[in-house]
C-alpha cells in the first residue's frame, strides 16, 4: 500500500511541477512586434538592385518575417491613398524590432534615400489567448 501511495504522490507532484513550469515558460515568452513601412519608390530599378537586397538581409538578421505587402499591393479603405510600396514585417520581440530599426534607418540614409522616401512605425503585438 505504501508503494502505491508513493507512486500516486510522485505522479501528482510531477503533474503540479509540469503545470508550474509551463506557466513560467508561458509568462517568459516574448510578445512579437511588427513594423509597418510606407515607401514611396521613385527609382524601381535602383531600389530593387541597390537597396532591397540589403534591406532584406537586415530583416533576416534580426529575425524578421515578411507578412504582407509589396509594390502596388495596397488599397485605400479610408483617407489618403498609400504610397506605392507598403510592407508588414513581424519580429520576435520589440528589442529585435528596435535593433532592426536602428540599422534600417542608417541603411536608408546611406543608400535608400537615393531611390525612395520612407515612413515606418513599430507596433508591439498583443498576447494571444
Amino acid at each position: 500500500m505504501k508503494s502505491v501511495s508513493k507512486v500516486a504522490t510522485a505522479a501528482i507532484a510531477s503533474f503540479v511541477l509540469g503545470v508550474g513550469a509551463g506557466s513560467v515558460l508561458h509568462a517568459q515568452a516574448k510578445i512579437p512586434a511588427y513594423s509597418v513601412a510606407e515607401i514611396d519608390v521613385r527609382d524601381q530599378d535602383g531600389y530593387a538592385k541597390d537597396f532591397l537586397p540589403k534591406a532584406q538581409a537586415n530583416i533576416r538578421e534580426h529575425g524578421g518575417k515578411y507578412l504582407a505587402g509589396g509594390l502596388n499591393k495596397t488599397i485605400t479603405m479610408n483617407g489618403a491613398p498609400p504610397p506605392n510600396r507598403v510592407v508588414l514585417i513581424q519580429f520576435p520581440d520589440m528589442d529585435s524590432l528596435k535593433a532592426f530599426g536602428a540599422k534600417q534607418t542608417q541603411l536608408e540614409a546611406d543608400v535608400g534615400n537615393k531611390y525612395a522616401s520612407f515612413r515606418a512605425i513599430g507596433i508591439e503585438g498583443v498576447e494571444q489567448k
